[in-house]
């Protein structure tokens, strides 16, 4: 079995949650989890205030759709407000929540798989088992609609239309009910994982985690590239509209949380750092665009925003060699539209938060690798 040592590994996982924060370089660091991307306007609201209220008025966005409060001065009464707004289900599981799913939910033109109600099942699932607890904070569940959007990011284990993929395999075994499925993997992954974070970090582990399924893996389709960045108006196949807006190397303050909660009473966030409203007319899609473009978010494709994305960097990263939030934003300034391939900032060689697929990288002094 793997260990911590072995994979070059000093610690054991200490992925931070809501109750387990991280003390970055600009104070504690508090990640709350929201399976599928889903957050309420009431849960935004609070948010919003949290982080204006508590913390440095920073929201991050994470690649797992996910959402992160910086420099929190009073983790306590933090806890307190996410549990109360109904983020904090089971404080036991919290760090163990990493669902995504396709944002749209199967409204695209290629979904077909409606992921909602699967995600709050698979949630209550985990949740209900005391065991499940225990993964580590880096495991990942995903639900594909159809559209390869979330299969993109090879996670741990996948629900997409045509089946399950463990890292990646495809199990080949019949079933009827995914997320009884689902969960038993995650207890199979468990059974197998020794110090492993990641399913793909143990030797053979898609096989082993079949054969207790009493399933065997098979060559599973190529992991899709994540989709193109984008923002602005996307067609759901019943005739009314999403809306995808960006916020400026995946940032929020709590005004525009807040802003976030006024337009709509369901946003999702997205892995990519976006946030979607669905079921809009054209219209009231236009509408919202021109109140979220007031508030600072990229709701046009060509906005230069689209597809920039930056870690944290100086002063809140103590491993990061500059501003890179600063110097990123100076970059983005003297564009005049979305550049042509993704392109990440990064303060040192960790590279945190750079997405998949391919990505142009920049360092902190400007360096292009």
């Amino acid at each position: 079995m793997p260990n911590v040592q072995a994979m070059g590994r000093s610690r054991a996982d200490a992925c931070p949650g809501t109750l387990q924060t991280h003390d970055a370089a600009d104070g504690p660091l508090a990640r709350v989890r929201v399976p599928g991307g889903a957050v309420t306007s009431a849960q935004l609201r609070t948010l919003g205030a949290a982080a204006r209220e508590l913390g440095l008025d920073v929201i991050e966005l994470t690649s797992r759709g996910n959402l992160q409060l910086r420099g929190v001065r009073d983790p306590a009464a933090l806890a307190e407000r996410v549990a109360a707004a109904g983020l904090l289900p089971s404080p036991a599981h919290e760090r163990a929540r990493n669902i995504v799913a396709s944002p749209l939910g199967g409204r695209g033109r290629h979904g077909v798989l409606g992921t909602d109600p699967l995600v709050a099942e698979l949630d209550l699932a985990l949740c209900a088992r005391p065991r499940l607890a225990g993964l580590p904070g880096r495991f990942l569940f995903a639900l594909d609609d159809g559209t390869g959007d979330v299969a993109s990011l090879n996670a741990d284990l996948t629900l997409t239309p045509h089946g399950l993929l463990l890292a990646g395999a495809r199990l080949d075994l019949p079933y009827e009910n995914a997320v009884t499925v689902l969960v038993a993997a995650a207890e199979a992954f468990l059974d197998v994982r020794g110090d492993a974070w990641r399913l793909a970090e143990v030797p053979d582990g898609a096989r082993l985690v079949a054969e207790r399924l009493g399933g065997s893996p098979a060559d599973g389709p190529r992991v899709p590239e994540p989709p193109p960045p984008h923002a602005g108006i996307i067609d759901q196949r019943d005739g009314r509209v999403a809306l995808e807006a960006v916020p400026p190397l995946g940032r929020l303050t709590g005004a525009q949380a807040e802003t976030l909660a006024e337009i709509s009473e369901d946003v999702r966030i997205t892995p990519w750092r976006s946030v979607v409203v669905r079921d809009l007319t054209r219209a009231g899609a236009r509408q919202l665009a021109g109140r979220l473009g007031a508030a600072g978010f990229a709701t046009d494709p060509d906005s230069p925003w689209v597809g920039v994305s930056a870690c944290t960097g100086s002063p809140g990263c103590a491993k990061s060699q500059g501003d890179v939030q600063g110097e990123a934003r100076r970059w983005v300034d003297a564009l005049d539209r979305a550049p042509e391939t993704r392109v990440h900032w990064t303060g040192c060689d960790r590279r945190c938060g750079m997405p998949r697929g391919t990505v142009v990288l920049k360092t902190a002094s400007g360096a292009e690798r």
